[in-house]
């Protein structure tokens, strides 16, 4: 019985240390952007567009950016100006724009 106790107790410790090293790195929060790529905040449109575009292709295919546009109502051009303009300033729900 003080066997089980005792491995269940150092279970408990080994468990706790393991997530005192693990949650830093897998973190999500910080104030940089999540892709290192991101045009700065002094981009131009264009290069908004560009960025936008690319990794839409990259991360979801071919055809994912007329997809977007046909569903959202807007088109990637018109949310690269918005980011311009600094229309959505700290991006969506204050996130960033990342």
């Amino acid at each position: 019985m003080t066997n089980f106790k005792l491995g269940g107790w150092l279970f408990v410790a080994l468990v706790t240390v393991g997530l005192a090293f693990a949650a830093p790195m897998v973190s999500a929060h910080g104030t940089n952007t999540t892709v290192d790529d991101a045009p700065t905040d002094n981009a131009t449109a264009d290069d908004w567009a560009a960025w936008m575009e690319a990794q839409m292709t990259e991360h979801m295919g071919p055809g994912s950016v007329e997809w977007m546009e046909s569903h959202m109502g807007g088109t990637v051009d018109e949310m690269a100006q918005d980011m311009v303009d600094d229309d959505y300033n700290g991006g969506m729900y204050g996130q960033g724009h990342c």
